[in-house]
């Protein structure tokens, strides 16, 4: 991660973050927030996905962890988080709040409410 952004909603609804072209692929993209940092992520297919980047094991930057397929390896010990859900894979537990992204004509929008699901929003 090269750039990290600071972006304020105020009407809590999808904020436009870049273009796709903006993040590369196997990549990630912090975007800061009044509520913490979410890391938006590139798959090799172009898929957009975005965590909090905070490891549910000990708070690693998820950003700065290795993409694979739609996981992301923690920079710290390792841990392993699905893209889509935040989960960590099993036999680790726990997992990090995600929020829903979208692409359209390239650019990136993200909604800055965390998806339901995850107890550590």
């Amino acid at each position: 991660m090269n750039q990290a952004e600071k972006i304020m909603a105020d009407s809590g609804g999808w904020i436009e973050i870049g273009s796709i072209d903006e993040i590369p692929q196997l990549g990630a993209r912090v975007v800061r927030t009044a509520d913490g940092d979410i890391a938006v992520f590139r798959t090799a297919d172009d898929e957009i996905f975005a965590l909090r980047d905070k490891c549910p094991h000990k708070g690693g930057p998820l950003s700065q962890g290795i993409v694979h397929g739609k996981r992301v390896a923690c920079p710290l010990h390792d841990w392993k988080i699905h893209l889509d859900s935040g989960e960590a894979v099993a036999p680790d537990e726990g997992c990090a709040a995600s929020f829903p992204v979208k692409v359209d004509g390239g650019v990136i929008r993200l909604l800055l409410t965390p998806n339901e699901g995850c107890p550590n929003q």
